[in-house]
C-alpha cells in the first residue's frame, strides 16, 4: 500500500459473505491487519461465527441483502457453495437457480461496494464450471463485457 494511501493508519473493513465458520476471515484478517466488520450467513456454522466475532451485524440470506444499505469496505470476501463445481458434484455450474448460483448475489455485492480487494475461496472446479450471470433488463449480453476479462501474458 502506498505512503498516502487513504487507508493507510486504520485496519482495512472486511465484509464476509457466506461466512461459515470464520476460516477464511481468519485467514484475510491475519494477511492483511484487516478485521471483519460485518458477515452474511444462514448455515447453521453462524453460530461459530458469532462466536468469535460476538457483536458483529449478520446481514442474513445473501439473496435478500440491499447493497446500498451496506457499510462498505476494503475487503470483500467469500465462499460461496461449492456443490454444482465440484468434479464430484452436480456440474450444474454457476446457473441461477443453484447452490453454487448464489455467486451471482457476491458479484452483485462485488458491484455496489467496489472493494479494493475481492477474495473468493472454492474449489478447483470452479475454474472450469459453465458460469451464466443473469442479463439485466434491456441489456445484452455483448454489453455487459466488452472487454475480455483475462490477461495473455505471452509475448
Amino acid at each position: 500500500m502506498r505512503d498516502d494511501h487513504p487507508l493507510r493508519g486504520r485496519p482495512l473493513h472486511v465484509g464476509s459473505l457466506s461466512s461459515g465458520y470464520g476460516g477464511l476471515d481468519l485467514a484475510v484478517e491475519y494477511a492483511t491487519g484487516g478485521e471483519t466488520i460485518w458477515f452474511s450467513e444462514t448455515n447453521t456454522s453462524i453460530r461459530v461465527f458469532a462466536h468469535h466475532w460476538p457483536g458483529f451485524p449478520d446481514l442474513g440470506d445473501i439473496t435478500s441483502v440491499e447493497w446500498a444499505t451496506v457499510l462498505p469496505v476494503d475487503v470483500l470476501i467469500g465462499g460461496f457453495p461449492c456443490q454444482d463445481v465440484s468434479t464430484v458434484g452436480r456440474g450444474a455450474g454457476l446457473a441461477p437457480g443453484t447452490r453454487s448460483g448464489l455467486w451471482s448475489h457476491m458479484a452483485a455485492a462485488i458491484d455496489a461496494l467496489q472493494p479494493e480487494l475481492v477474495v473468493i475461496e472454492n474449489v478447483r472446479g470452479l475454474l472450469s464450471a459453465p458460469a451464466v450471470r443473469p442479463t439485466p433488463e434491456g441489456a445484452t449480453p455483448d454489453a455487459r463485457n466488452p472487454d475480455d476479462a483475462t490477461i495473455d501474458f505471452t509475448p
